[in-house]
């Protein structure tokens, strides 16, 4: 049984996360610019999770999808990150994490969940329902050509379970395989046949559900490094499919692409977990290196790293909050705290608010770790100066 430390497997996150230098990354630091290579930048860091989040707030600057790719890569302008999905890109979007944007080789590989979505998990047989809402809305794309969420009638007032029928049936459409996003603009989907968007040796080839769940699964552990089993199912939203994935993951084993490996905890049992053999080999190189601790960078708090809160914690020892749902009474650190990464350590959070017609960018609240110093405030000045360059926006406090 292969055994890691609590450093290692932390400092191995990050390399694999893209968030140690190049030479242990494998990944860009720098994506300058808004041509081909910064977009080449940013399709190596999503085609490395396998996919890019996608979320709507953008109170500090940027989206989150835009967040991280700012952490990764020096110089690229948070503004190319919403023009990363149109037309001959090599991304689609689709359920992966939550809703993303995913390398155009997965999507044969989806192709079991297109058939989840058949019976769609929270509006039921709605296709069945309203077959000429259906009906129509595909004989109108297929005539008139894309259509954007805001050309569908009715309005999503209240969440998505109050949406109007005619753009819960385009969502369900778009679940299933009929439709595809050709493309957003200002954060709006765009609605095509998927026939329009994706290439037709992708659609011609589904993969089968057992071997889509072992690439999956591989895929998860590559962005993650160590990850234990519900980890890797979390990633990909994989859901009561838990003999499927115990004989996937069997099957990687035996045939060598990953090891079962514990993560060592003081004082504690240790925790099972798997990891890819080429990865065994750089968490052991890492144990040796120096991360700087007086160079920060702020991450999104949906970052790849930090979704599962019990890894954080594990790997950290950092509480990651999002309070985004609480009154504002009950926040404890704001609204949408930014953790700060510094070297390999969790040193604090920021809260922002951006003000882009005044050319500035406000600080809410910052707070350090219990047991940080004068390096992880530079670390913090670091990271907020590197975002509000990226930004072109002028802090204020």
């Amino acid at each position: 049984m292969e055994t890691l430390t609590l450093r290692q497997a932390r400092r191995l996150a990050l390399a694999r996360g893209g968030l140690l230098k190049p030479g242990w990354t494998g990944l860009p630091a720098r994506a300058s610019g808004a041509g081909k290579r910064a977009r080449e930048g940013a399709w190596a860091v999503i085609r490395r999770f396998g996919y890019l989040q996608l979320d709507s707030v953008s109170v500090a600057g940027a989206r989150s999808h835009a967040l991280v790719l700012l952490s990764r890569l020096e110089g690229f302008k948070p503004s190319l990150a919403e023009k990363l999905l149109r037309p001959g890109e090599p991304l689609f979007e689709y359920w992966g994490h939550e809703a993303s944007w995913l390398p155009l080789e997965l999507y044969p590989v989806f192709e079991f969940r297109r058939q989840q979505f058949q019976h769609h998990p929270w509006w039921g047989d709605l296709l069945g329902q309203h077959p000429e809402v259906a009906d129509a809305l595909l004989r109108r794309i297929e005539t008139e050509g894309p259509l954007r969420s805001l050309d569908l009638e009715g309005s999503s007032k209240g969440g998505w379970w109050n949406l109007e029928t005619a753009k819960r049936v385009a969502l369900t459409l778009w679940s299933r395989g009929d439709l595809a996003i050709r493309e957003r603009k200002n954060f709006q989907r765009t609605f095509d046949l998927r026939e329009r968007v994706i290439p037709e040796e992708l659609r011609a080839a589904p993969i089968p559900r057992e071997e889509s769940l072992k690439i999956l699964l591989l895929r998860a552990l590559k962005g993650h490094g160590w990850a234990r089993t519900g980890t890797l199912t979390a990633t990909w939203r994989l859901k009561n499919m838990r003999p499927e994935i115990t004989t996937a993951l069997l099957e990687l084993r035996e045939g060598g692409e990953i090891l079962e490996c514990h993560l060592a905890r003081r004082g504690s049992k240790p925790l099972s977990g798997w990891i890819r053999p080429a990865d065994m080999e750089l968490a052991h190189r890492l144990e040796s290196i120096r991360p700087r601790r007086d160079r920060g960078v702020l991450l999104s708090p949906f970052d790849p790293v930090l979704w599962d809160r019990p890894r954080v914690r594990q790997l950290f020892g950092f509480e990651q909050f999002l309070e985004i749902f609480k009154p504002a009474s009950q926040r404890r650190y704001g609204y949408y705290c930014l953790p700060v990464l510094a070297g390999d350590h969790l040193v604090g959070r920021v809260d922002l608010k951006a003000h882009t017609r005044q050319g500035r960018l406000e600080v809410l609240s910052r707070h350090r770790e219990d047991g940080t110093g004068s390096r992880e405030e530079l670390a913090m000045d670091r990271a907020l100066d590197r975002h509000s360059s990226a930004l072109g926006l002028a802090l204020s406090c």
